[in-house]
């Protein structure tokens, strides 16, 4: 068989040109537009991975002519605004993507749609709102202020004001606020000798990111204690703000630049003393790891940081290859349903959650490796909130299979998403959520 231009090759990604000012122009964004949707048109091999595809081949096929040309270029923005760049199009899906010779890279196509919408001020307060996550979080994780957020969260009547105010879908189940936060509880530990091996540094700086700092930093501490068990010295970052993933989902590209300056620098001091970065929401690492290099690709401490940067359960299965991870397990965790996020498939480091949980005796691990609907702020806002749903009904189910103990995911956003869809599903479920660095924690008795 002959081997199609490119077609078998790993896929590419180019660097986001978005300093040029063409990047911004309309005319080429719809020339561009028209291409890929056309070329996606003659394939839907992606028909099934998210509401994007089905809504371009929708309009298609509900047009005069049956083809692209029957669509107004008006509601092109209707496929943008589907689009919550996952990015499994690209990894798992399309086999046009580069070096082939179509060159389609369909989630930063939409990203240059939304950085054109966002320059042209077409994005809604509740957006801006919803993607400010430090501001959010240092307002509303206030010492009674949180007391009184979560409450209202609670409130049916508060739900409907934030939906009719802000558009906050008020069926959402919401994650809570704390005052105790990570960073201002944590204490991480550095007096144990630094022990590298081929596949890992030694030592661990931890990049907290806004949501375990805010909202879960339990996950934090369960990370601390599996690092301190397995006697690998570890700081925090010194200064950190939001990752930047939510304002490049919004299109707000000068917003990430400013995030980019906030933290690489203190990130890439810590790469080049021979940390390794470890940050929990595999959201937030992926962005270090992929996305700001392609925003910044002549920038050398964006790549430092990138080099350094890890997911934890890659980490520690490296750490095992090197021989310097303990496996002492005291405490066998029974059926694991655990869920994979997108921003950790596109990683491209495997599945090292499952083998490392699949390590723990008396553990049974089940996969699910779909997306699950979320996606950061999407499927919170009242237009999308049935689609999320919707999207995630076949990963609800596949997660309640077997009656498992625990529910999982490397995303808490995405777990809390499931657990709300079992339970809208009326599926009786006793399993508890927890997120699998806090099973391992469990596993290791700490």
């Amino acid at each position: 068989m002959t081997k199609r231009e490119g077609s078998l090759e790993a896929p590419q990604r180019h660097p986001v040109a978005w300093r040029d000012p063409e990047f911004y122009q309309e005319a080429p964004l719809v020339a561009e537009l028209e291409r890929v949707f056309d070329i996606c048109h003659g394939c839907r091999r992606c028909v099934s991975l998210c509401n994007a595809f089905p809504t371009l081949f929708n309009l298609i096929d509900d047009g005069p002519t049956g083809e692209l040309d029957g669509v107004d270029k008006a509601d092109f923005g209707k496929v943008v605004d589907q689009c919550y760049l996952c990015d499994l199009c690209f990894m798992t899906k399309c086999p046009y993507v580069p070096p082939h010779s179509w060159n389609v890279d369909f989630p930063h196509l939409m990203l240059r749609a939304k950085a054109v919408k966002f320059r042209k001020g077409e994005v809604r307060l509740r957006d801006r709102i919803l993607t400010s996550t430090d501001a959010l979080g240092k307002l509303a994780a206030i010492p009674v202020v949180a007391q009184t957020v979560n409450a209202a969260n609670r409130n049916g009547a508060a739900r409907g004001v934030l939906q009719s105010v802000l558009g906050v879908d008020k069926r959402r189940e919401l994650p809570p606020y704390t005052p105790a936060r990570f960073r201002g509880k944590a204490r991480p530990q550095a007096d144990w000798p630094v022990r590298d091996g081929d596949r890992t540094p030694g030592k661990v700086a931890i990049f907290a990111t806004c949501y375990i700092n805010y909202n879960e930093p339990g996950i934090g501490h369960d990370l601390l204690a599996v690092l301190a068990h397995n006697e690998i010295p570890t700081v925090l970052v010194e200064q950190e703000a939001c990752c930047g993933m939510p304002k490049l989902e919004l299109g707000d590209l000068e917003g990430v630049a400013r995030l980019k300056d906030k933290n690489i620098p203190a990130l890439a001091a810590l790469a080049r003393s021979g940390y390794a970065i470890l940050a929990a929401v595999p959201s937030c690492a992926l962005m270090f790891k992929q996305e700001l290099p392609l925003l910044f690709p002549e920038d050398t401490e964006v790549l430092a940081v990138a080099e350094a940067m890890f997911d934890p359960f890659e980490y520690f299965m490296l750490r095992k290859r090197d021989g310097l991870l303990k496996t002492d397990f005291k405490q066998p965790l029974g059926k694991v349903s655990y869920h994979i996020p997108c921003h950790s498939r596109v990683q491209n480091v495997g599945q090292k959650t499952r083998e490392m949980l699949q390590l723990i005796p008396d553990t049974q691990v089940t996969t699910v490796e779909r997306c699950a609907g979320h996606d950061g702020t999407w499927g919170v806002k009242a237009e999308y909130f049935d689609q999320s749903m919707r999207i995630g009904r076949p990963v609800f189910r596949q997660m309640a299979e077997g009656q498992p103990d625990w529910i999982s995911s490397d995303c808490p956003i995405a777990a809390r998403h499931i657990r709300q869809g079992i339970r809208d599903a009326g599926t009786e479920l006793a399993a508890e959520k927890a997120h699998p660095l806090t099973l391992l924690r469990k596993a290791y008795g700490l």
